[in-house]
């Protein structure tokens, strides 16, 4: 919620959001480079028609939908296809277009645009291109060109979608079926087996592990292994080499004086009640539950004591403090609340989009620029890095004129005569990060494919530069059982412990089911018993998984037990110990808001199936076409 607070940010998804509803596949599609026609050409990924996409189209793809984004590497190749994905998506229902004739009319896309930036307009006037450049570069971080692209690409999905959907119903079962699953509710007792819990209860002996390194010899390989000798220099040390001046203080806090300028700002906490998506009714209600909170707030109870007990925000367990916000963050309503009360108050309700706010201001800051005394700290910092990195710089360049006249020069002389730090890893792996060197790419690239007495030119890490030599090479062989004792152990255990989380798991509900109190049998075989909330087909218990594991379940009379379920290499046992059918009363008050689930997934769904099969036709036409090794080069580069 705060996250949605935070209007600039939002602006971006909010106005973003219309143009993914209305493609219903949600990514962005506009920003293609177009490549060559030639699918053999040697970054070629795939061909829609006469158009390529490239190794590079790809790239740039997924950087600009994840640009805010880290990417776990494990994920990475995901991530990368779903890029590519989008990519053909574009450009199949652009060739579907030019063959039906569907277009988009200038009408159409200028309508859409005014929509999604509303400022561009005073009245029937348009600001300006300056402002309307600014304004969109503001609220979707993108060129005017690509933007508007991107919006005609949307309208375009749109009259697709509703070619494919027009003729979606959601029948009055459907809306029933789907009605007694979000309504039907279940409570569970439950013991979760898990065979991470069981790992100390298995008993490893010497023979065990034997036998069982023998039958799985070949999952076991040691790798290539190195041992490097390496020098570095190190940019703290270089931080203490380069002094800043005061007249360096002042040159650099005024020339970066923009930066140290503060606006007004205001920290504040709230305590939320959401109406989002409520009737009139309920909004009413709501406002009753808020305005029995405010009147507590206001006679003296604790503000974050009262947010953690009825907030409905993510900022509820830090008592609702939201910290620091400046003007133009926030929601206006917000905002006019926030910056209008004096410090140490507490609002009325206010009313904004997400629901009933009640406001309080803790402190109040009002526009200033900060003195050097007050930033001298992060600008000597500043500037001490920036001289460390020059003179890093300068001196990695004599280490690589160094190395180019010398060749093999020993890393221990150029430690000695450029005042670096020096080491040995040992036994290195390709896999195997060397964090005593810091993280560069390229760096392990290097030190496996250098021979042994070699020096490397210097690289640059996190850490500073350095220099690697090889020093031995341990070729990579079958193991023997010494050299991978605690991993043969590890899975050993593991193995054994999944064994035993089956065979707990049908014991208990053998028991259970032989007319065993439940709780009792769990606890004499170590087990504790759970209980669930009340849950619907649609819901989920927090430790176990989705109750779609549990649809058994909803037929099963009270008390009785049900057969184990696994999920992955976990095992869950369970008794029924509660059934709510629906309340049939509820249909008509739920039904409209229900058919409209039914429909849009219905819809969707159609969708994705229309999408499916023009990606198979136009393959079978030859309008589709792969390189399959670039694609494998892409998805996996490893």
């Amino acid at each position: 919620m705060w996250d949605a607070l935070r209007e600039k940010k939002i602006g971006v998804r909010i106005m973003l959001g219309v143009v993914v509803g209305i493609l219903g596949i949600g990514m962005l599609l506009y920003l293609v480079p177009q490549g060559t026609n030639d699918l053999n050409s040697s970054d070629a990924v795939a061909q829609v028609g006469d158009q390529t996409i490239s190794v590079v189209d790809v790239q740039n793809q997924l950087s600009k939908s994840t640009r805010s984004s880290q990417i776990p590497p494990a994920l990475l190749p995901a991530y990368t296809q779903q890029a590519l994905d989008q990519l053909i998506d574009e450009k199949m229902l652009s060739l579907e277009a030019d063959r039906m004739g569907l277009r988009v009319s200038d009408e159409e896309h200028a309508d859409l645009l005014k929509k999604l930036v509303p400022t561009a307009f005073t009245g029937d006037t348009f600001i300006g291109m300056d402002r309307y450049t600014a304004e969109v570069q503001a609220r979707f971080q993108m060129s005017v060109p690509e933007f508007e692209t991107e919006v005609k690409g949307a309208l375009l999905q749109q009259k697709f979608q509703q070619l494919v959907t027009d003729g979606v119903r959601a029948s009055d079962d459907e809306v029933r079926d789907e009605f007694r699953r979000e309504n039907e509710k279940i409570k569970l007792d439950y013991v979760s087996i898990k065979p991470d819990d069981l790992l100390a209860k298995v008993e490893v002996s010497d023979a065990d592990l034997a036998a069982y390194f023998d039958k799985n010899k070949a999952r076991y390989v040691v790798p290539e292994r190195r041992t490097v000798d390496y020098a570095i220099l190190d940019l703290a040390q270089l931080r203490q080499r380069s002094p800043v001046t005061d007249d360096d203080e002042k040159v650099y806090y005024q020339s970066h004086i923009d930066q140290y300028k503060l606006e007004d700002r205001a920290h504040v906490a709230h305590i939320l009640f959401k109406t989002v998506g409520m009737t009139d009714a309920e909004a009413a209600e709501v406002k009753k539950k808020a305005e029995d909170v405010l009147s507590k707030a206001k006679h003296g109870g604790n503000f974050g004591d009262l947010a953690k007990q009825y907030s409905e925000d993510t900022t509820k367990d830090k008592g609702g403090d939201l910290g620091w916000i400046v003007r133009g963050q926030t929601v206006p309503e917000f905002e006019a609340a926030a910056f209008s009360l004096p410090k140490g108050s507490i609002s009325d309700l206010v009313k904004t989009q997400y629901g009933f706010h009640i406001i309080q201001v803790i402190d109040r800051e009002t526009a200033r620029t900060q003195t050097l005394d007050e930033v001298k700290a992060s600008i000597v910092n500043q500037l001490q890095q920036e001289k460390a990195e020059q003179l890093g710089e300068t001196i990695s360049t004599q280490i690589a004129d160094e190395i180019r006249r010398g060749g093999r020069v020993p890393v221990e002389d150029l430690a000695k005569k450029f005042n670096m730090t020096t080491g040995q890893a040992k036994l290195v792996e390709a896999t195997q990060p060397l964090p005593e060197l810091g993280n560069a790419p390229g760096l392990m690239d290097t030190i496996f494919h250098q021979r042994t007495g070699d020096v490397s030119a210097p690289i640059h890490t996190d850490l500073g530069y350095v220099i690697v030599s090889v020093k031995d090479i341990q070729p990579s062989h079958p193991a023997v059982l010494a050299e991978v004792h605690d991993r043969v152990a590890s899975d050993f255990r593991h193995e054994k412990a999944v064994d035993l989380a089956k065979t707990r798991a049908e014991e208990l509900a053998k028991r259970a089911k032989s007319g065993e109190n439940f709780a009792a049998a769990a606890k004499a075989l170590g087990f504790a018993v759970k209980t669930s909330e009340p849950i619907s087909r649609t819901g989920s218990i927090p430790d176990v998984g989705s109750a779609k594991q549990f649809a058994g379940a909803f037929a099963l009379p009270v008390g009785q037990i049900g057969d184990p379920i696994s999920v992955g290499q976990n095992w869950t046992v369970y008794r029924v110990a509660q059934h709510d059918p629906v309340n049939n009363g509820d249909f008509e008050k739920q039904k409209a808001k229900i058919e409209e689930q039914v429909l849009q997934r219905k819809r969707q769904t159609a969708y994705d199936l229309f999408r499916t099969a023009l990606k198979a036709r136009l393959q079978q036409e030859g309008q589709l076409h792969f390189n399959a090794e670039n694609l494998k080069r892409l998805i996996n580069p490893a």
